[in-house]
């Protein structure tokens, strides 16, 4: 089961950096596509506080988007929040 859920929209290029690190991470995650599902979108805003794409959690979580994804990465957070190791 995927510890990472991202709701994203397609042509997103935020969205797209954050699934291209998470893929380097070999992570699995489920991808929520809020494009045209209304239901989806307010799901999302609610769980979130947010409008913008990508909203990412961590096991249960709330991360953000892909800035803060990328800030957990640079100050070396992530790993140990996704459980990976690198031996």
């Amino acid at each position: 089961m995927p510890i990472v859920t991202l709701y994203t929209t397609r042509f997103c290029p935020f969205c797209v950096r954050a699934k291209m690190l998470l893929d380097s991470k070999k992570v699995e995650y489920q991808e929520i596509a809020v494009d045209y599902d209304a239901e989806q979108r307010q799901t999302m805003q609610r769980l979130s506080g947010q409008r913008t794409v990508p909203q990412i959690w961590i096991r249960d979580q709330h991360v953000g988007g892909c800035d803060e994804l990328y800030q957990l990465e640079r100050e070396g957070g992530l790993d140990t929040l996704l459980g990976v190791n690198h031996e």
